[in-house]
């Protein structure tokens, strides 16, 4: 595999970030601290890690209602991300979108969204802007399986593939959409069937193995780098909590919840780098370290924010 050590460690770390961050707020949320919903992210942490490994600040990203884990894999500031959560005007988008709708377009980060699949044109929009106008720069498109039943994604597929556009839809299966699994919503197994009707490649991984999807991200970076066109990239995962924050889960069966959380990817994943020699149990507990300094500081960070103005009710508003 073409990966490095440094480049493994850094991996690990953004699933450590995206962890720590989730938890962190959870427990802000429970505090009345956070308003409006959250949706957590932990448990497909190697997704978002795997996949932006083979990103640059000049590729593009989409990505959804559970977009913590995306916008920090594709290098999101926890300061501003959390002033964001709390609703302060410190926040990437003044403190206006919250949870579901930060965007740092300097970042490639073209928005988390509230609407289900709404993602997936936007990313098919930003790969035809960058074939028209010659970059190398790519798509990523992150959705889950329920955005697979929605008309945007049959269209985006069909555009992307028509033109060749340079995009990844990377479906984040973790088996729910809501409360409804995914047995009672579609008749295939393999979301990733669906690419044969475009004529893409479709691929199924282990969401949990932040190497496996890093290799098959990869491969559909480099394809659409060289104008080859699009890709379906799906990673079976589990999300370790509920639809939104208070959402019991009563609609899962214990003994699913106790076989996922036994693949959590982070301690899976550390194990690997310990044997292979990359990591130590004091190079692990540094990181843990610096994790924590950081999320410290953004929270110390939103708290000191102020709350937007309400002279500034209708600025950046379109309509």
């Amino acid at each position: 595999m073409d990966i490095g050590k440094e480049q493994l460690i850094g991996i690990f770390d953004k699933m450590l970030r995206i962890r720590a961050f989730e938890q962190k707020a959870k427990e802000l949320f429970a505090g009345q601290k956070i308003p409006g919903f959250v949706h957590l992210y932990a448990g497909e942490e190697a997704v978002a890690a795997g996949v932006c490994a083979n990103l640059t600040v000049k590729d593009y990203i989409t990505s959804t209602h559970r977009g913590h884990g995306h916008l920090i894999a594709k290098g999101g500031r926890l300061n501003e991300m959390m002033a964001e959560l709390f609703g302060k005007s410190g926040g990437y988008c003044k403190g206006k979108g919250g949870s579901m709708h930060i965007a740092d377009v300097e970042l490639g980060i073209l928005g988390a969204n509230g609407i289900v699949g709404a993602g997936q044109p936007i990313a098919a929009g930003a790969a035809f802007a960058s074939k028209y106008l010659k970059t190398d720069a790519v798509t990523v498109c992150f959705f889950g399986d329920g955005a697979s039943n929605r008309g945007t994604f049959h269209e985006s597929l069909n555009l992307a593939s028509a033109f060749k556009l340079p995009v990844i839809f990377v479906c984040e299966n973790n088996q729910y959409g809501i409360s409804n699994h995914q047995s009672t919503a579609m008749n295939i197994l393999d979301i990733s069937d669906r690419a044969k009707s475009y004529g893409i490649p479709g691929l199924t991984v282990d969401g949990n193995d932040p190497l496996a999807v890093f290799e098959a991200a990869k491969e559909a970076v480099d394809r659409a780098r060289k104008g080859d066109g699009p890709s379906l990239l799906e990673c079976k995962t589990w999300r370790h909590h509920g639809h939104f924050e208070g959402d019991s889960s009563f609609y899962k069966k214990p003994e699913d919840q106790t076989a996922w959380l036994s693949k959590d990817p982070i301690p899976r994943f550390e194990k690997k780098l310990i044997e292979l020699g990359i990591l130590d149990g004091p190079k692990v507990a540094a990181l843990h370290a610096e994790v924590d300094k950081e999320l410290a500081e953004a929270i110390d960070f939103a708290e000191r924010s102020p709350y937007p103005a309400v002279s500034e009710l209708l600025t950046d508003v379109l309509a």
